[in-house]
């Protein structure tokens, strides 16, 4: 075999995760498709193009229309699809031919699309693996090659080999970390002018347009719809209309994939017109102590739902010295009142997907059968809580939010007046909310932040 540079890869590198693959499930056909091209409107005019992650964990291809298909008795892999016709080249120029890309990712056998159908009809009896399809494409194109009604594909999804590649592609490699790190440093470069163009009369649009002209000149995608907002305390909001005044707090959550499709997640809140406010500083702080001290927690073997409700504890025990919690510290998380002010998960997996490998099921990507799923609010949509381990690359995104809707049903309802000060919250009605994120790999002895440093304390957010 000659090793050939594919999508930052060498040809070694996918055959080797294949082998692993086939080893790992033992018996059947394992079958995984690329993504297609799909119209936005009408089918010339179709979104941008973005590879399946796990065809492309496997492969190293990013054509559309193509599939993966591995016997797990003989341990041969098959690309399988048609060759591009005389019209796609008149179009889009010349393809790659399936025999090229197959050589580039190590696959000694190819199939058209009538071959794969008749190998599926004749290798069915012996057990079929596919993962379960995230699109209603993708279950139309399931039921049609594996002949079963569209209704029964998901139950029909192989929970065997989901579980098998929720573990390989967990851990991270070198490659994958150095993949990783240069899509934060493009990240870091958008927020820090992101920053800088926080003040009075600019639009959040213009800031987003800027961090996606750095993006696209180095030739990259966001990874996810970009957050530039002063409404911070709506967790995903992705408008962008209103202009900024001095005294707001714009929180930013955006990153980019590299060249090679891998995630960066970053988040900054920086005030417009440079300073903070005393009442700003004061809940920044909060955060800011909450994500530093998950960091330095994070070590093979830790429970990440505890590193959690320590975010919590840490956020309950500060809002309390500024008057806006009471009561013990250790009973207002245990019932939940700090979900006001913290409603979601500390943070999540990340790889090729921005939330890695949810499309596979969320509780198996984050959860195993010692540590399940909270049924209490905020803590219920932790999205990462089991034993991390050294490879794992995780998101730490603590924040603390004033929901006036969520504040107002609570008070109403008298919910834990034993832990919240209502009466003092008024002040904080338009506060809007602070989030930090930094992307951590954990290492065999304990983590580290991915990417040159992003400036987050109070002095280097006023100092740019």
């Amino acid at each position: 075999m000659v090793n050939k540079l594919i999508m930052g890869f060498i040809t070694s590198d996918f055959v080797d995760r294949r082998e692993k693959l086939i080893e790992a499930v033992k018996t059947g056909l394992i079958l995984l498709p690329a993504n297609n091209c799909l119209p936005r409107n009408y089918k010339a005019n179709p979104y941008s193009f973005r590879q399946d992650s796990t065809f492309l964990y496997y492969t190293g291809i990013k054509v559309p229309d193509v599939y993966l298909l591995m016997d797990c008795r003989s341990g041969n892999s098959y690309l399988c699809g048609e060759d591009a016709s005389i019209e796609d080249t008149i179009w889009a120029g010349r393809q790659s031919t399936l025999a090229e890309l197959a050589e580039k990712s190590g696959i000694k056998n190819i199939l058209t699309s009538d071959q794969m159908q008749s190998l599926i009809q004749r290798e069915k009896t012996g057990g079929f693996h596919f993962l379960p399809p995230y699109s209603d494409n993708r279950i139309t194109r399931l039921a049609s090659l594996l002949d079963i009604h569209p209704q029964e594909v998901r139950k029909k999804a192989s929970l065997h080999l989901s579980k098998s590649v929720i573990k390989q592609r967990s851990v991270k490699s070198a490659k994958e970390i150095a993949e990783i790190e240069s899509a934060i440093d493009i990240s870091g470069k958008m927020h820090t002018k992101a920053m800088e163009m926080a003040i009075e009369g600019t639009y959040e649009y213009q800031i987003a347009a800027e961090m996606y002209r750095i993006a696209k000149a180095s030739n990259l995608e966001f990874a996810y719809q970009v957050i530039c907002t002063i409404h911070g305390e709506i967790l995903h909001n992705e408008t962008h209309n209103n202009k900024l005044k001095t005294g707001q707090l714009l929180l930013i959550d955006a990153g980019v994939e590299s060249t090679n499709c891998y995630a960066s997640d970053i988040t900054r809140t920086t005030p417009v017109g440079r300073k903070f406010s005393q009442q700003q500083k004061e809940i920044y702080d909060i955060v800011l102590n909450a994500q530093e001290e998950s960091i330095r927690m994070i070590k093979p073997g830790i429970r990440f739902a505890d590193i959690h409700r320590n975010a919590a504890n840490i956020i309950t025990s500060g809002l309390q010295e500024i008057g806006l919690m009471k009561g013990e510290n250790e009973e207002a998380v245990k019932n939940g009142a700090h979900a006001l002010f913290f409603p979601h998960g500390l943070g999540h997996m990340m790889g090729l997907d921005v939330h890695d490998m949810e499309d596979l099921g969320e509780d198996l990507v984050g959860y195993n059968d010692e540590v399940l799923r909270s049924k209490q609010f905020g803590t219920a949509y932790l999205r990462m809580a089991k034993e991390t381990e050294p490879g794992f690359v995780i998101t730490v995104e603590p924040g603390i939010y004033f929901i006036p809707a969520l504040i107002n049903q609570w008070k109403e309802m008298g919910k834990f007046s034993e832990f919240i000060n209502y009466n003092k919250l008024n002040k904080y009605l338009k506060f809007g909310g602070i989030r930090i994120e930094d992307n951590i790999l954990v290492t065999h002895s304990g983590s580290k932040v991915l990417g040159k440093p992003i400036v987050k304390t109070i002095k280097e957010i006023e100092n740019l």
